[in-house]
């Protein structure tokens, strides 16, 4: 029980971030910045408290994945926060929550994993969802420009189901040690980036801005990081996969409460054509696995 709570928990402080990034005056790249330097500061200080040690020779051996791991989370968040500003907060989720299409899509090419009948009727039916979602997409992001603020979330997307495909490769190092170097590793990537980029001018902060990439980066990132990786290891990976379907769900909900976002029938069928087919796929994903086990 005191895992799922804390998986819950961080869904649902997960699904909130949409709230606070569209609030704070900085562009994206500049949040996703601080996010992982104040992320990775908080987890860090959480493994030494814990005792946790990290395997220097584990991470020598994995360098050049959690480099290239790091750098994906990194700009998959700046991806993420443009959609934000260009979509609603319910679009931009839903079209981030395409990333499990994409590691169905790139399994048998990357993991060399069998794409089955199931497999191609989810990856059909969240593409038909994803259609309804822009057709009955609103201007409820800054420029109004739906399409561009779901392409945005498709490309977070993409780089968030390359993170978890390069993560099955990653050897000998937990989930939490994993993690905390891939933060460091986004933040050392980004701060070149931002530094060109938006010369890195945080002058003209207002207070509420302040305080709220503070939320992001110690709650949405290192709280909610912290209480994620301490709670897969008491639960089935089944529990995990399904719980986790509170995070969309739930930044739908506080979108439609906080921010007054409205969402179509279209958008709702197309929500539920992405968010179901992505969770039909894990159902079968299980069935079929205990059945081999059970043939073996």
């Amino acid at each position: 029980m005191r895992g799922k709570i804390k998986i819950l928990t961080a869904m649902l402080i997960w699904g909130s971030i949409g709230i606070f990034v569209k609030n704070i005056d900085l562009s994206s790249s500049e949040i996703a910045l601080l996010r992982g330097v104040i992320g990775s500061l908080f987890l860090l200080g959480a493994s030494m408290l814990i005792k946790q040690k990290i395997s220097l020779q584990a991470i020598r051996k994995n360098a050049l994945l959690l480099i290239l791991s790091g750098a994906a989370i990194g700009f998959n968040w700046i991806l993420l926060f443009q959609a934000y500003r260009y979509t609603t907060v319910s679009n931009a989720t839903l079209s981030y929550y395409f990333a499990p299409i994409f590691v169905m899509i790139a399994a048998p090419f990357v993991l060399k994993e069998k794409l089955a009948r199931f497999h191609v009727i989810s990856i059909i039916t969240a593409m038909i969802g994803l259609f309804l979602v822009n057709l009955g997409g609103t201007s409820g992001g800054a420029s109004g420009n739906n399409a561009v603020g779901i392409l945005y979330g498709l490309s977070a997307a993409a780089l968030y189901a390359s993170v978890v495909l390069i993560n099955k490769f990653i050897k000998n190092l937990p989930g939490f040690e994993t993690t905390v170097i891939q933060l460091i590793i986004a933040s050392i990537v980004l701060f070149p980036y931002v530094l060109f980029r938006d010369q890195l001018d945080f002058s003209g902060l207002n207070g509420q801005s302040i305080l709220f990439i503070l939320i992001v980066g110690i709650l949405h990132t290192g709280i909610a990081y912290f209480l994620y990786f301490t709670s897969i290891k008491d639960l089935k990976g089944q529990t995990i996969a399904v719980l986790s379907y509170l995070d969309p769900v739930s930044a739908v909900i506080f979108a439609a409460v906080i921010l007054g976002e409205n969402m179509g029938m279209l958008q709702i069928l197309g929500g539920l054509l992405i968010l179901g087919s992505t969770y039909l796929s894990e159902r079968m994903e299980v069935r079929v696995n205990r059945l081999n086990n059970s043939n073996a």
